[in-house]
């Protein structure tokens, strides 16, 4: 980092930005940007999953309240099977969490071959998964959890670089997954162009049993009127000639209620025999009275479309107040840049190379808890330690831009303090 000021000049920018911050502290904020969580507000949305019913049979008349059905009703998974681009019959629908869905995707890959593997994960000297950076921080949890190494990849403006991504998956018989969030990435906001899902599809693996771990974790959370759309990679990996390369997971997390929502797994036919032959294990089947509900919430296609159009008139000012604010006040100065998604939950700020660590240190010191720097790499270790992760949709508009105004003190702070020294 370098600045066209003069000595003078960056003496008086640090020193008009320490009053400032000395001011921040002395308000006492307590403010939290930590968590993607939906906003009190967009939860009321779903407040009828609450109204009492006596409706417990699918449309076939199974009655929904006994054991079975494990691959959930047909009526919810045909609901969500256009925005997943997975078809009714290859989609399991479970309970609440698409992270217990990786987790156990996982698991069962380690204790037991996956179609077209020689041998157990576990049974393997080495496993290694391809880590797309900026990423979500709990996809690496992951992977710590169960010893398997993580092997950054950096994000273009199309998604992970598939140079890099080609070269690993060919060279390297360890890697055998890669982690994607294709639409309005966490937390860059990056969509995967219609090229990345080619090759994805097509590229050659030295591990026969290499899998795409899909989390369209924001298929349907749009903040903008024209929606983004993906092409899919499913079909691309079938007409390709690797039909089980792919796992996809998505919920209704952000739709409708984080702690009470479905959860899908979609994949090819083999993949998902696989997957439920060994879910049965574990489960005699998923609360299908809850994915009843769902149903009769949103109806169709285009209830859901309608239900996200809420949402994003109650979390889109929050945004626009985040890019409002960054560009008042770091706007033009060099010490940062920032993404400006058209969907999904998170904004990704980048301060100078050697601040990230020190700007939400000093945020912390102001009342402002932001996700720790780090978070977005694998191993909590951002090389560069420049990428901030943003979240605003859980607090209210106000305390949002309270608590943006005072990470730009923070940043002009940290960053002149740095270009002084050098």
């Amino acid at each position: 980092m370098s600045s066209a000021l003069s000595i003078d000049e960056l003496t008086a920018q640090r020193d008009r930005a320490l009053r400032d911050y000395e001011a921040l502290v002395e308000r006492g904020l307590s403010l939290d940007l930590t968590r993607g969580k939906p906003s009190a507000e967009q939860l009321d949305l779903s407040n009828a999953l609450l109204t009492p019913t006596d409706a417990y049979t699918s449309a076939d008349g199974t009655d929904l309240r006994n054991y079975g059905g494990l691959q959930g009703i047909p009526e919810v998974r045909a609901l969500f099977s256009g925005f997943l681009q997975v078809p009714v019959a290859q989609l399991v629908a479970a309970d609440n969490s698409s992270l217990a869905l990786m987790h156990d995707s996982i698991v069962h890959a380690l204790l037991s071959p996956l179609p077209g593997a020689e041998r157990r994960w576990v049974d393997e000297p080495q496993i290694a998964f391809l880590c797309p950076v900026p990423g979500y921080d709990r996809h690496f949890a992951l992977c710590e959890r169960f010893g398997i190494e993580m092997i950054s990849v950096p994000m273009t403006a199309g998604g992970p670089d598939m140079d890099v991504v080609e070269r690993l998956v060919l060279e390297d018989p360890r890697v055998k997954g890669i982690w994607c969030v294709p639409k309005y990435s966490n937390p860059d906001g990056v969509s995967y162009s219609d090229e990345t899902v080619r090759r994805l599809a097509a590229m050659s693996t030295a591990a026969p049993d290499f899998r795409i771990f899909w989390d369209n974790a924001y298929a349907v959370h749009h903040l903008t009127d024209t929606p983004v759309e993906i092409a899919d990679l499913l079909a691309a990996c079938a007409e390709s000639g690797n039909p089980d390369r792919t796992f996809v997971f998505g919920s209704t997390s952000k739709i409708t209620w984080a702690g009470g929502g479905v959860a899908f797994f979609g994949s090819s036919p083999a993949n998902v025999a696989w997957f439920l032959g060994h879910t049965a294990k574990r489960t005699i089947g998923p609360d299908k009275i809850n994915q009843l509900r769902h149903v009769a919430l949103l109806r169709d296609e285009d209830g859901v479309r309608e239900h996200m159009r809420r949402h994003r008139e109650l979390i889109r000012p929050k945004f626009d107040a985040v890019d409002r604010i960054l560009t008042e006040e770091l706007g033009g100065t060099g010490l940062a840049t920032w993404s400006t998604p058209a969907g999904g939950y998170f904004i990704s700020l980048e301060v100078p190379e050697g601040c990230a660590r020190e700007v939400v240190s000093r945020a912390a010191g102001a009342g402002i808890a932001l996700t720790p720097a780090g978070a977005t790499h694998p191993y909590r270790k951002d090389p560069q330690d420049r990428t901030i992760r943003i979240a605003p949709t859980y607090a209210d508009l106000k305390e949002v831009e309270l608590a943006i105004a005072g990470l730009a003190t923070c940043v002009r702070l940290v960053g002149t303090e740095k270009l002084l020294q050098g």
